[in-house]
């Protein structure tokens, strides 16, 4: 079990460490573990407990009012936020409890979290309205060592474990009047954004080709060639030099005019591939629908 200090708290809950300590000694909330040195130390069910305490206050409950909560009472009161029309509010909540069940690597807690999710907005407005942004802030919290590599592993995983999944749910492709092709060139390795577009694709009727992440460029060109694919799409997520990218795909895919380039992510890379090879930039699913 790791332990906190009080500035990674505040990071990973949005409470500000003074209102931390305000709530410490006036209302009880947590008791910290101290060092010898008597820093401040949290444990992951203290963390989980600011996560909901932090979803409550959104939700318009007084901190006096929580306070006096036990741990039950707080879970059944996340529980009848869930049933709000508001709903920033809920996908706060919904974040939140995502993030709780990454810390400790609670799967079924995410899993329950999850398909709560999926059946209140569906698996493209769950994506847009919740998941991107729990990803984001993941994202945030990995590059200040807030969490761990695992456990963004952990969350990664099982997001992409449900895409992949409501992907083999849909009915077999019959749209034959585009053919999708779907990669990540050398180096980029992040796949959730691709996943999406695939299923997004598929939704549609359309066929795709899913090659996935880390594509060398002579696999990408013999597919080309081969299957002879309408639209590539694909994302950009690693800072690489644009030169390089562009110079990479001119030298080895010798895209004809009949196939449309669709590329996101990276701005860098993504407008002077818009520059050079009048490679669309897809910005939002909804620009990718758009273009379906």
């Amino acid at each position: 079990m790791r332990l906190y200090q009080i500035t990674e708290l505040e990071q990973l809950t949005g409470i500000k460490a003074h209102t931390i300590r305000i709530w410490e000694k006036r209302y009880s909330l947590i008791e910290p573990d101290r060092t010898s040195t008597n820093y401040r130390r949290y444990n992951d069910e203290q963390v989980r407990k600011i996560l909901n305490v932090s979803t409550l206050l959104t939700n318009g409950y007084k901190i006096s009012k929580i306070a006096a909560l036990s741990e039950k009472e707080i879970h059944a009161k996340i529980h009848e936020m869930q049933a709000n029309t508001n709903e920033d509010v809920i996908f706060t909540g919904f974040i939140n409890d995502l993030v709780a069940a990454m810390i400790i690597f609670d799967e079924p807690a995410f899993e329950k979290t999850y398909s709560a999710v999926i059946n209140r907005l569906g698996l493209y407005d769950a994506m847009v309205d919740v998941f991107y942004p729990l990803l984001n802030k993941i994202g945030l919290l990995w590059s200040t060592s807030d969490v761990s590599p695992a456990q963004e592993h952990f969350a990664s995983c099982l997001i992409k474990r449900k895409i992949m999944a409501a992907t083999d749910g849909l009915p077999a492709p019959k749209n034959k009047k585009k053919k999708f092709l779907l990669l990540l060139i050398p180096e980029e390795m992040h796949e959730i954004s691709l996943l999406f577009a695939n299923y997004i694709i598929r939704s549609k009727g359309y066929e795709t080709i899913y090659l996935g992440q880390d594509v060398p460029y002579e696999n990408i060109s013999m597919v080309v060639k081969q299957a002879k694919p309408n639209v590539l799409l694909t994302f950009f997520t690693t800072p690489q030099d644009p030169k390089s990218v562009y110079s990479d795909f001119k030298k080895n895919l010798n895209f004809n005019e009949n196939i449309k380039v669709l590329v996101s992510g990276h701005a860098g890379i993504t407008e002077y591939l818009k520059n050079k090879m009048s490679a669309i930039i897809i910005s939002k699913p909804a620009d990718l629908l758009a273009h379906i």
